[in-house]
């Protein structure tokens, strides 16, 4: 729930970019919501726009009222109003998920706050908290409550080309699906299984490569850095591989104890 007082700040705040034109999309805690079921308070409030609309869009959160500031140039900004503040959200922590046409192309027409709004779509949102597995932050029950409720509605097609290479991040989902929640595994496509399971199997017969990759690290900024620091592994993150550079991983490290405190 959000108090009136939030819920004030933030319906002008929705008024004022629709008004405005730049195009953005609700997350967060109403749109997990909305797919869920799942009702909880937030402090925050996350939009989600492409990267290319960042700066208008605190340009108009600028003008009502907000401070605003580019926390990381890879993924996030933010817009404060005394203890309140808005995510504006461009991308993943870890560079995968940049929020791009796609998204828009498949979002969800609803109100939040009684305000006319797009939600981000429920396979972005399975995608991007799939890979959230910090020691302090762990969404895969927010994954296998969104497989719960959506499974029938979601483009699972479109959810698999999502994960691209990183498929076997979406096929432990669906392990653990089965697991939580044993009566209903039927939920998930048989079709979708097979397919994740059968690139298992045939990777059996495959000669390893990329033997001093450590993809850890695109599941946790923190847990994985022994092994890129003390034990040789390359980053994933880092381009060309990924899309981050070193500077932009050395900020988002470098906050990590911050985000403990």
């Amino acid at each position: 729930m959000t108090s009136p007082e939030k819920a004030e700040l933030y319906r002008t705040a929705l008024e004022m970019l629709n008004r405005s034109g730049v195009p953005y999309m609700v997350a967060g805690s109403f749109a997990f919501q909305y797919y869920s079921g799942i009702s909880r308070s937030t402090k925050d409030f996350d939009i989600f726009v492409r990267p290319r609309d960042v700066r208008r869009t605190l340009d108009v959160l600028s003008r009502t009222g907000f401070r605003t500031e580019v926390a990381f140039g890879h993924w996030l900004a933010k817009a404060y109003h005394g203890d309140k503040f808005i995510d504006v959200i461009f991308n993943s922590g870890n560079g995968v998920a940049e929020v791009d046409d796609e998204w828009f192309a498949h979002a969800v027409q609803e109100e939040v706050l009684g305000v006319p709004v797009k939600l981000s779509p429920a396979e972005e949102m399975i995608w991007s908290k799939s890979m959230i597995m910090e020691r302090e932050r762990y969404d895969g029950a927010d994954v296998a409550h969104l497989l719960r409720h959506c499974s029938g509605l979601l483009n699972w097609d479109r959810l698999v080309r999502r994960f691209g290479s990183n498929w076997r991040i979406l096929l432990s989902h669906l392990v653990l699906f089965g697991f939580i929640y044993p009566g209903e595994r039927a939920l998930i496509p048989p079709a979708v299984i097979r397919d994740l399971v059968n690139r298992l199997l045939a990777e059996l017969d495959v000669p390893t490569r990329d033997s001093k990759v450590c993809q850890g690290t695109l599941l946790s900024r923190g847990q994985y850095l022994v092994d890129i620091d003390e034990w040789g592994y390359e980053d994933p993150r880092i381009q060309p591989r990924g899309s981050m550079t070193e500077e932009q991983i050395a900020e988002w490290t470098a906050a990590i104890d911050k985000a403990r405190d």
